[in-house]
């Protein structure tokens, strides 16, 4: 019993982290633009793409690579797609800065689907196999088994949170960042260079959200052009459940949501008798946004927000 409760622990562990870094690309554009990107998603599965590209330029058969191309894979890939966000941003969402609400969202709608359809056509709609980025060893623990990818995956992630954290609040770039989230005119004024802090911005969101497209794919060896249609959804879900714009709160609902994700497809079976089965695990995980939405908007950590103070943060 205490195996099995460790085993789940580390599983939901590793799906938390990777739900967390790509939430945290949710809640920084959320918290500078006021937008929801839901172009984020695909930013994910750029990633695997992008490692698996360089793999194959680097080594031919991805399957025998070493463990210098896989890091010259993973380092070059998140990074190229952390240019393509700036990209993105120039191209599809700048125009729209001062436009509603709205357009920004439908802009980034589209660019979703663009991107969809663009790896479709290049690479064909048929999964593809993903090397493994860690040694698969396999460690018995107290009765539970806990993978040498699981721990790969668990380091990497909280490697990378914790240089978002000393990026945001320990950094002269950081505090332009913060700045420019309180106040964009305000920012202005002081002189600020508003877009060089968007375009970190949306450079550190997708490059995260790469990380965690290359991380899963890993994790489950297997990649698909849709496969960040689910998962973006789940990691917006994640940083709802924590508060939208609070980036310790993005990594708190991201392991909410893994942990309610892993235990309840766990004791789903035993409670119905088996009538429902770990299928079901995408429906807990919208069923958390629908009842957070219910009890909570603002989430765990985020503050409530009113119409008085978001006229402030716009005029003054």
């Amino acid at each position: 019993m205490l195996g099995t409760i460790l085993q789940q622990t580390v599983n939901a562990l590793t799906i938390g982290s990777i739900y967390a870094l790509i939430a945290l690309g949710y809640t920084m554009v959320y918290g500078v633009l006021r937008m929801i990107n839901f172009a984020h998603g695909e930013m994910f599965m750029l990633g695997a793409y992008a490692a698996f590209l360089v793999l194959a330029g680097l080594v031919g058969e991805v399957g025998g690579a070493g463990a210098f191309a896989l890091t010259i894979a993973f380092f070059a890939a998140v990074i190229g797609i952390g240019f393509v966000g700036v990209g993105i941003e120039r191209l599809a969402y700048k125009p729209l800065r001062n436009s509603t609400r709205l357009a920004p969202m439908l802009s980034s709608l589209g660019v979703s689907l663009s991107l969809v359809a663009g790896v479709q056509i290049m690479a064909g709609p048929q999964p593809v196999a993903f090397p493994n980025f860690f040694p698969a060893t396999r460690y018995q623990v107290m009765g539970g088994t806990i993978t040498s990818v699981q721990i790969g995956i668990l380091i990497a992630a909280f490697v990378l949170m914790f240089a978002l954290y000393q990026l945001v609040n320990r950094s002269r770039i950081g505090i332009i960042v913060r700045a420019v989230s309180e106040s964009r005119p305000t920012a202005q004024l002081l002189g600020i260079n508003v877009n060089l802090a968007i375009s970190m911005v949306f450079f550190t969101g997708p490059l995260l959200g790469a990380a965690g497209g290359i991380l899963y794919a890993s994790y489950y060896g297997i990649m698909t052009p849709t496969m960040g249609a689910v998962i973006g959804l789940k990691a917006f879900t994640a940083a709802i459940l924590g508060g939208i714009g609070s980036i310790p709160g993005a990594m708190l609902g991201a392991y909410i949501l893994a942990f309610v994700e892993v235990g309840g497809t766990a004791l789903l079976p035993l409670i119905t008798g088996g009538m429902l089965g770990t299928e079901y695990r995408d429906v807990l995980a919208f069923a958390i946004l629908i009842v957070v939405l219910l009890v909570r908007p603002a989430g765990i950590l985020g503050e409530p927000v009113s119409e008085e103070s978001m006229v402030y943060k716009r005029e003054f």
